[in-house]
């Protein structure tokens, strides 16, 4: 009789282990064992403990050879609890051992297939496996089906959020309401303490009985300087949306700015024609706001929104100031342009209207559908196409985790008929719909490539543009990302046939484009030619979803809770003369009460890292198990411990610090 030592370890995650029967069987060369019942509880785990190992032996009576499966059930006989493996170790007889990661799941009544942590590319599948290859991708696809939420959007999962299939759900302590976590953000920290002291804001002093329930912060600076102009032109460098500035070669036809008009703000004594031709002159531009509906759901407080146009100037310090506004897409007596020597009220407002402008479309745009939208068509995609053993599989997972999971409930609670838009921004669900539509016609596969998208708006050059550290940080990491994914698709693919021929690549990168992306005019590849083509590849997802997510996600109570500076709606539509607006007229524009509690609560909630967070670089996880690639992601943590010190180094001589792209402070997925 021979004896396989078989090491079994369950999730440290909350409710991760099972009183119901739990069968093993050992598949290998030669043969396999017999259905072997695991005669210890995995009971241990109804609550967060470590990870424990349970230690069985697996007697055959003929070596069974080398191991190339372990097959798992769960058979529920006392109640249907779940049981979540993280991974599976066998020692033979002969010395040799085989580790068979899982971190999945394990559904009632269904045999599930592990396999090697070794990864597989399908054209080097010995046929043994290839008809479990099979099996588990179209069980997969079965799961994780396309649908159309709305017209002209990326395609979602077809599931609900109670409907999600198991490995797409939170883990049970995460597993709660946004809307609810937003709700008792605002009654716990506002509406009990305020709702008493005042009922409707009346000079800019009341915003404050807000914010500081919530906590100082190093960002208190926004409210102490918020009315000045640099620090209006810094966001739009590395605030919350730094994505909208570009250089401006060219005044827009439609936007009539003269060089009388700004003379007096261009301080090297040149003419606005010659600042253009020095790229002294930046612009941002919300024309996509243009016929866009403003929220309407409660006809008793009438919103807004405007599509402005905003020129900017580098001044002689180097800092980026505004010098031109127009509130609108159309030129005209009722459009006027505002100019920093106007009326302080007139100035102050027409700053307003822009930061308005640029809360929507952070939201929906640069936030919602850049980041969220995207990177869950990858996720759907890797699920459907690529089997667990695929190494491309073992480098996107930790990079989708929960992503499916926060997008399913945003748009039932978030981007809903009555969700928390609805409550609280100047934009509603039909707008939203408008909106995302005319971004989706202006979305392309080379926007996403981070270095390529900077160069496009003319931002790259850091002599040129300085202080742009989104730009600096952001490719610091996407050059360390890309570094870590060209080591690991070298060590799987020695050639560019060897990407020609795997037929799973091929397939995901075609379900990406033609079903997932199958909504706009878009350059998404159908197929993929060569070791660079997937290389740039999965560095656009893996980047997106950390870094990307992170720049403009975890930002939002640092720029938006002060709510002046970045109105989320307006009570009043934009001014169409000069001279007529004080700050009675600029308090009845802002958000009332409630919608600025709702507006603290969501910035709140959505800001707040995870407990037990994994940021980039940690994967607790060892989907990949050969040493060439652990050893790939040694030198990955390394390079972004790097970047972080650098960062942190520059930080300590900068009066407003920028965090949101140190690597130490990136998530690895779209998680909330």
């Amino acid at each position: 009789m021979l004896t396989y030592k078989v090491s079994v370890k369950t999730s440290s995650q909350c409710f991760a282990g099972t009183i119901n029967s739990i069968y093993l069987t050992l598949v290998g060369t030669e043969r396999s064992s017999d259905r072997t019942l695991l005669d210890e509880s995995f009971f241990d785990h109804l609550k967060e403990v470590s990870a424990v190992d349970r230690l069985f032996n697996i007697t055959v009576k003929e070596e069974l050879g080398d191991i190339l499966l372990v097959k798992l059930e769960r058979e529920s006989y006392f109640c249907n609890d779940q049981w979540n493996c993280s991974c599976i170790t066998v020692k033979t007889p002969f010395g040799k051992s085989f580790e068979f990661p899982c971190y999945h799941w394990i559904p009632e009544n269904k045999e599930v297939v592990l396999r090697t942590g070794k990864a597989v590319l399908p054209q080097d599948e010995i046929d043994f496996c290839k008809g479990y290859r099979c099996v588990e991708l179209d069980s997969r696809r079965n799961d994780f089906r396309w649908r159309e939420w709305h017209t002209g959007f990326p395609m979602s999962i077809d599931a609900s959020f109670s409907e999600l299939p198991q490995d797409a759900q939170f883990e049970i302590d995460k597993n709660l309401s946004i809307k609810t976590k937003v709700i008792n953000a605002i009654e716990n920290r506002i509406l009990g303490k305020l709702c008493n002291n005042f009922q409707c804001w009346e000079d800019l002093e009341d915003f404050k009985k807000t914010y500081f329930l919530f906590q100082k912060t190093d960002r208190d600076f926004v409210m102490e300087d918020w009315k000045t102009d640099k620090m209006f032109g810094y966001q739009f460098l590395n605030g919350c949306n730094p994505v909208m500035i570009k250089k401006c070669e060219e005044i827009p036809g439609n936007f009539p700015v003269t060089h009388v008009m700004v003379k007096g703000f261009l301080e090297r004594g040149l003419t606005l024609e010659d600042e253009l031709k020095a790229g002294n002159i930046y612009i941002a531009d919300y024309e996509i706001l243009k016929d866009v509906p403003a929220n309407a759901t409660d006809p008793k407080t009438p919103q807004y929104l405007a599509a402005p146009i905003c020129l900017l100037y580098k001044n002689t310090f180097n800092h980026i100031v505004p010098i031109a506004i127009q509130l609108s897409q159309t030129p005209g007596k009722d459009s006027p342009i505002f100019l920093p020597n106007d009326d302080q009220y007139d100035w102050m407002l027409a700053k307003m209207w822009v930061k308005s402008s640029d809360f929507n479309v952070h939201q929906i745009v640069t936030h919602f559908l850049r980041t969220h939208l995207i990177t869950e068509v990858f996720a759907i995609a890797m699920y459907r196409k690529l089997s667990s053993v695929h190494p491309v599989y073992k480098l996107l997972i930790p990079h989708v985790r929960y992503t499916i999971a926060i997008n399913t409930l945003a748009r039932e609670e978030l981007i809903c008929t009555g969700g928390i838009f609805d409550e609280a921004c100047g934009i509603d669900v039909t707008g939203i719909k408008q909106l995302v539509q005319k971004a989706m016609g202006r979305l392309t596969y080379e926007s996403l490539w981070f270095p390529d998208e900077i160069k496009a708006r003319g931002m790259d050059n850091q002599e040129d543009v300085p202080n742009y550290y989104y730009r600096d940080d952001g490719l610091k990491v996407w050059d360390a990302v890309k570094r870590f994914v060209s080591n690991v698709v070298e060590i799987y693919y020695k050639n560019d046939e060897n990407v020609k021929e795997d037929t799973e690549i091929q397939a995901f990168v075609l379900d990406v484009s033609c079903n997932g992306m199958k909504n706009c005019d878009h350059d998404f590849p159908k197929s993929l030619e060569s070791r660079e083509q997937l290389v740039q590849y999965l560095t656009v997802i893996i980047f997106t979803a950390s870094a990307q997510h992170a720049a403009v996600n975890f930002g939002q109570f640092h720029w938006y809770a002060w709510i002046p500076n970045s109105p989320s709606t307006m009570r009043k539509p934009p001014p169409k003369t000069k001279g007529d607006v004080d700050m009675k007229y600029i308090m009845e524009s802002l958000p009332d009460r409630w919608r600025s509690c709702w507006i603290l609560g969501i910035v709140w909630v959505l800001t707040q890292f995870q407990k037990n967070e994994l940021f980039l670089g940690m994967y607790p996880e060892d989907y990949f198990t050969e040493v060439d690639v652990k050893d790939a992601l040694k030198t990955f943590r390394e390079k972004l411990g790097e970047v972080t010190k650098f960062i942190n180094i520059r930080n300590e001589e900068l009066k407003l610090p920028y965090v949101y792209l140190s690597p130490d402070k990136i998530p690895n997925s779209v998680a909330i």
